[in-house]
């Protein structure tokens, strides 16, 4: 079994957020590889990697970082896959993480969700993978559907709880 999306932390302290898009991918039965790469610890590991990872297989990246979070960016830059940045809250909120990741130069996009959001950045990484695979697509399609009954649930919960003044 080949990954088809890679998940790169900066750091495996960064595991206890990335594991919701771990869970995903795995509900989905969706090959991925998870691995830990800093881009100033270790940058010539994480040129390797950015450079092969077409030629591997792989479709998607997701790429988690706080602080400066420049390993999104790096890794987009030497590759031609897409990438889905998830900034960390590390420092200041994770504003730093974010704004980092989502400031990209002309010609290097990065994909970004939310601080934290890694469950976003699967979801999207399903959503690009199902433009050429029919099989992900109907996942994808199942999820949302999902969603949607969640709320319909929400909703008929809501009704028993009572409040004096509540109208519903």
């Amino acid at each position: 079994m080949k990954p088809l999306v890679s998940i790169i932390m900066g750091s495996t302290s960064d595991l206890p957020i990335l594991e919701k898009a771990a869970k995903l991918l795995d509900e989905m039965e969706i090959p991925f590889e998870m691995n830990a790469l800093s881009a100033h610890r270790t940058p010539a590991e994480v040129e390797k990697f950015a450079r092969g990872a077409k030629e591997r297989g792989l479709k998607v990246i997701i790429a988690a970082a706080g602080m400066a979070a420049h390993l999104p960016g790096v890794i987009a830059a030497m590759t031609p896959l897409p990438v889905i940045g998830v900034p960390i809250k590390s420092t200041i909120e994770g504003i730093d993480a974010l704004l980092a990741i989502v400031q990209m130069p002309p010609g290097i996009p990065v994909a970004t969700v939310g601080i934290n959001a890694a469950l976003n950045a699967a979801i999207l990484a399903t959503q690009i993978l199902a433009l050429t695979d029919e099989e992900i697509a109907k996942k994808v399609e199942t999820y949302k559907a999902g969603l949607v009954q969640k709320i319909v649930k929400a909703n008929e919960d809501l009704k028993e709880v009572k409040y004096k003044f509540k109208t519903n």
